[in-house]
């Protein structure tokens, strides 16, 4: 009896394991030639709705890699921790990272963000991403530096994908080098599929400012965000206001809202 009971109790999770490694991936893609783009995908949905391409802040590096078996990067951006609320409404979340020629330094600059190198890449992800999860919408969003990707490669897909969502958008340049100009110089019309910013009213970041997404607020929808926890990090990084902190849940289930069609809040308390 207590042989069978460990036998069973193997099988089980041996299933458990089995299902869970099925569940997300690491995939590692071949982009240009010898570059290797790498994307993360989340446990997925029963019943997807759509698919959302998350771009991190920063750099944009966050190591994506395998490590005895299991997937491991960095979890601090706002992107990053709230892929299972993405999830769980239905959403498949794919978390990008820096190419393999950007991995070095601080990651990506603004211009590699803007250019075509980057276009090249995420026209994989995009591929591969519609070939597992056919006729769903894709989506592109961004958080701070995160937002360059997300618009750029949203000007240059054009009706290839459903849609961008900009999440403290980096509107301000951080320095006077084309690699530090952020979105700055950026014509957001030239982005011709629905455009949704989301903001938190406090975000104290110098580069990404409330007042500079309300001045969009009359020609695209924003999401206004307010409260959540005390800061425990700094005002550009993700623990903060700028990274929606303590009101991560909330943001997303409003932007998924905006994503399927269905009335969403366009002010979050």
């Amino acid at each position: 009896m207590r042989v069978a009971t460990f036998g069973g109790l193997a099988l089980a999770f041996l299933f458990i394991f089995v299902f869970f490694a099925a569940a997300q991936e690491v995939i590692p893609l071949q982009t240009r030639p010898g570059v290797t783009e790498t994307y993360f995908l989340a446990s997925a949905p029963k019943n997807p709705q759509a698919i959302a391409i998350l771009f991190p802040g920063s750099g944009g590096w966050i190591k994506i890699r395998t490590e005895r078996g299991q997937p491991r990067f960095g979890q601090d951006n706002f992107l990053v921790r709230v892929r299972s609320d993405f999830v769980k409404r239905g959403v498949v979340a794919a978390i990008v990272d820096a190419p393999s020629d950007q991995q070095s330094g601080d990651g990506m600059d603004d211009v590699f963000r803007l250019g075509p190198n980057h276009f090249a890449d995420i026209t994989a992800v995009v591929a591969d991403l519609t070939k597992r999860f056919p006729d769903k919408p894709v989506f592109l969003i961004g958080t701070s530096r995160g937002t360059i990707s997300a618009a750029a490669l949203g000007a240059r897909f054009g009706d290839q994908i459903a849609g961008v969502i900009l999440t403290s958008t980096l509107f301000s340049k951080a320095g006077s080098s084309p690699s530090k100009q952020g979105l700055s110089k950026f014509d957001f019309a030239t982005i011709k599929v629905p455009l949704l910013f989301v903001h938190h009213v406090s975000d104290q970041c110098q580069y990404t400012q409330y007042a500079d997404a309300q001045r969009q607020a009359g020609k695209y929808p924003l999401i206004t965000v307010m409260g959540g926890d005390t800061p425990k990090s700094g005002p550009c990084d993700p623990y903060a206001q700028h990274g929606f902190y303590g009101k991560e849940s909330e943001t997303v289930e409003e932007m998924v809202n905006w994503m399927l069609k269905k009335p969403y809040k366009d002010i979050i308390k």
